[in-house]
């Protein structure tokens, strides 16, 4: 998923003395990628004291859902695929029967068995000609949100097929964005946003009494925004194809597979996705675009709270019915 898209504009924050001794900000690394939290706070012992304690809880959570470590729970799920249930906390299996259920939703567009995949696309430059149907076809064989069973009073997670595997890239930092800004707001931390590696989780305002800004870049070219929205006590998140993709034959391949077919998504440029969670932008950005303008765009007229900007291959600029943007 390309963030890059994607930047606040801190309107005021950072402009005076006054503003910026009240606002504070940390980056870091975490679960791969680039995080910043910036926060409200009266002095910078309040402020960076509260930023570590949501840092702790991003560890936490990339412990709990990390397939590389082995001592994990998701790593106990994939062992197992095959050969028996795993029972797991209550938290995994919230999120995992949350995943099932959006993969329900999107038509399997979106789907954490998509680690089954054998990676038979690289977008390092080293593909240099299609796979052939085969092979693409073979790579999908064990991917499928419906071999996921579930046992809601055991706790359990049984992966049916041996090979199987499930993975948290196209929600985990949504979901670890919004377990960070809702540790802050329990400490009492008034405004503020929690940046996870492009996945923004706002609530508040900043120091000027405005909303925080959220600028969509241009894919068509990043160094320009063409709209600006403000946004108070929400997620918003992008996906797109620009940055990471392959050319064959002069054709552009975008590293957005679907799970369905395992071909590269085709036809869009970017999808933003404002939603209440992260997480749900989070899963929501990928399965727009996996789903395609007209699809995509009549799924989330449906979804309450939920709003979308699509801009396609041609730099066309589609909207969800209730959204209304400031181009620049």
């Amino acid at each position: 998923m390309v963030r890059s898209f994607l930047y606040f504009l801190l309107i005021g924050v950072f402009t005076t003395t006054i503003y910026a001794q009240k606002t504070y900000r940390k980056d870091f690394k975490a679960m791969g990628s680039g995080f910043q939290i910036t926060v409200v706070a009266k002095d910078s012992s309040e402020a960076f004291s509260a930023i570590n304690l949501a840092k702790q809880e991003i560890a936490r959570i990339e412990k709990l859902i990390s397939s590389w470590d082995i001592n994990s729970e998701t790593s106990a799920i994939n062992r197992n695929a095959g050969i028996d249930a795993v029972v797991v906390s209550e938290e995994l299996f919230s999120l995992i029967e949350r995943a099932t259920k959006l993969s329900a939703l999107t038509d399997g567009a979106f789907d954490i068995s998509y680690a089954s995949m054998d990676k038979i696309w690289k977008f390092d430059g080293t593909v240099q000609e299609m796979p052939n149907d085969a092979a693409i076809k073979a790579s999908i064989a064990k991917v499928g949100f419906h071999k996921i069973l579930l046992d809601p009073k055991q706790n359990s997670v049984f992966l049916t097929e041996k090979g199987m595997k499930i993975g948290f890239g196209a929600i985990g930092k949504g979901y670890a964005a919004d377990k960070a800004k809702e540790l802050l707001r329990e400490m009492g931390v008034p405004a503020g946003i929690v940046n996870a590696s492009g996945d923004m989780n706002t609530w508040g305002k900043q120091l000027n009494g405005k909303p925080w800004t959220v600028a969509i870049t241009n894919p068509l070219n990043k160094n320009k925004a063409f709209a600006t929205l403000p946004i108070t006590d929400g997620a918003v998140v992008t996906s797109g194809n620009y940055e990471k993709y392959i050319n064959i034959s002069g054709k552009r391949y975008t590293h957005i597979i679907d799970p369905r077919s395992g071909y590269p998504s085709s036809g869009l440029l970017s999808v933003t996705v404002f939603a209440p969670k992260a997480e749900l932008a989070d899963a929501l950005a990928t399965s727009v675009f996996v789903m395609g303008k007209e699809a995509g765009i009549d799924r989330i007229n449906q979804l309450p709270q939920v709003e979308c900007i699509i801009v396609d291959e041609e730099g066309e600029v589609t909207t969800s019915n209730h959204i209304k943007i400031d181009k620049l």
